[in-house]
């Protein structure tokens, strides 16, 4: 049983610190500069379309969900009629 262990220890470990890395490009500071430039553009919507997108999607909830809350504001203020 313990050498059994000791077995899988040994091929789990050569199979994790074989395995290649992969080299990947620092995107940083390229971020950095896309966001301080002085566009005019607030930073909220420097992404780029996606951001513009969720943005506006965010401010349409928003709108929506204040005139539902007084809509329902309203329906409550009213006493409910006996017929």
């Amino acid at each position: 049983m313990f050498r059994n262990l000791l077995a899988l220890r040994q091929i789990s470990q050569r199979a994790v610190g074989t395995t290649a890395r992969r080299q990947l490009q620092n995107k940083v500071p390229d971020k950095q500069r896309l966001f301080q430039e002085d566009n005019g553009v607030p930073v909220h919507l420097k992404g780029g379309t996606g951001d513009a997108l969720l943005y506006r999607f965010t401010m349409a909830l928003t709108v929506l969900g204040t005139g539902l809350v007084l809509y329902e504001l309203a329906v409550a203020s009213f006493p409910k009629s006996k017929k």
